[in-house]
């Protein structure tokens, strides 16, 4: 069993901890009709998945009318400018609610890891982030780019153990996701399949270990596991779109049968040598991938609706939220109130590779 007070190898440090969450997203939001009406979508198979896509409403920054009343056509470049554009602003407005919500403020920071899979930027949100809010010059940094919507577990692990070899510095990771900067609308199933499940948004979470573990609230981040399934390494990626001169994301029907199938051993690799069972898991945080990802995961973990509650109104409130959709769930999860002390959480998270990452959050 483990130590629940410290880290492993980390001498008397404790355990990193989560001490807050903030999100943030575009003021503007479209039910699936809105957009079916907005692009004249008539198409009754791509209507199908518009519509079954269990997706009440995303946020999204869809580009202005032409002449015609059809929203224009972005170029790449474009796009990419309201990737970092309007990242910027859902960046800094999440990294603000989160450290309102501790008591923080931007001198606090030492060390700021940012999460994006939208877009390419040299030098990345980090280094942007840090000349726009005035964040500490010496602040360490790191950029998580392109490692798509497992990516929010990718960057909380090296954030975590940064804190954990810095006690009482304060660390953030901010996943910032502006997806309506990556469609591309042409009117074939390959590209419906993105363009109905994908919102934009972003969310910061605050972590810090201190001397001792009461000194300090929130959940512990115990372990960190990951899985890649290397013959599925095709099954969701960019590529280049000739015909549009844009990048198009790419994800391939049997995806959630992936993800699926090789759950229970990611899970397993989690939970080795903690000497926990399953059944000793009081909450489970599951990317909301989509609603096939979601019963895949569901089915293969024995897990109920209730498991996944978060999960599944997270999609249906926002929709994919990529590398960030984990902590808009875990962020319910902590307003909800009901999670005991003591209790194990798992996170999980999936996306190309094809992998799957989990950490394990003691209460």
């Amino acid at each position: 069993m483990l130590d629940h007070g410290r880290a492993p190898g980390a001498g008397t440090v404790s355990f990193p901890r989560l001490l807050g969450v903030g999100t943030a997203n575009p003021a503007t939001s479209y039910t699936q009709e809105d957009i079916l009406r907005i692009y004249g979508i008539d198409d009754p198979t791509i209507v199908s998945v518009f519509r079954n896509s269990h997706i009440a409403k995303r946020h999204l920054q869809l580009p202005p009318p032409g002449p015609d009343g059809a929203p224009v056509q972005e170029t790449q470049a474009q796009l990419l400018r309201k990737h970092r554009d309007k990242g910027i602003e859902l960046a800094a407005e999440a990294l603000r609610a989160c450290l309102a919500e501790i008591g923080a403020g931007l001198d606090d920071l030492g060390y700021l890891c940012c999460v994006t899979s939208t877009g390419l930027l040299t030098p990345g949100f980090s280094a942007l982030l840090i000349k726009e809010l005035g964040i500490p010059v010496t602040c360490s940094r790191l950029d998580v780019v392109g490692m798509g919507c497992n990516a929010g577990l990718n960057g909380l692990n090296p954030t975590a153990a940064w804190a954990a070899r810095n006690p009482g510095r304060l660390a953030v990771m901010i996943c910032v996701e502006s997806c309506s900067a990556a469609y591309v609308f042409d009117g074939t199933m390959r590209t419906a399949v993105v363009n109905g499940l994908f919102g934009d948004g972003a969310a910061a979470v605050a972590v810090r270990c201190d001397e001792e573990p009461q000194q300090q609230p929130g959940p512990q981040v115990v372990k960190f596991t990951s899985l890649i399934i290397p013959e599925a390494v095709d099954a969701m990626r960019f590529d280049w779109d000739e015909d549009h001169g844009k990048y198009s994301f790419f994800l391939d029907r049997d995806v959630p049968y992936v993800v699926g199938a090789h759950a229970e051993q990611a899970i397993g690799n989690l939970l080795a040598g903690t000497g926990l069972r399953r059944s000793d898991i009081a909450q489970w945080i599951v990317h909301s991938g989509g609603k096939k990802v979601i019963d895949a995961v569901k089915i293969n973990l024995g897990l109920t609706s209730h498991d996944v509650r978060h999960t599944t109104s997270v999609l249906r409130d926002y929709g994919n939220l990529s590398s960030g959709s984990f902590l808009f769930s875990l962020d319910r999860l902590r307003a909800e109130g009901r999670v005991e002390p003591g209790e194990y959480v798992v996170l999980m998270t999936m996306g190309p590779g094809s992998t799957i990452e989990n950490a394990l959050v003691r209460w």
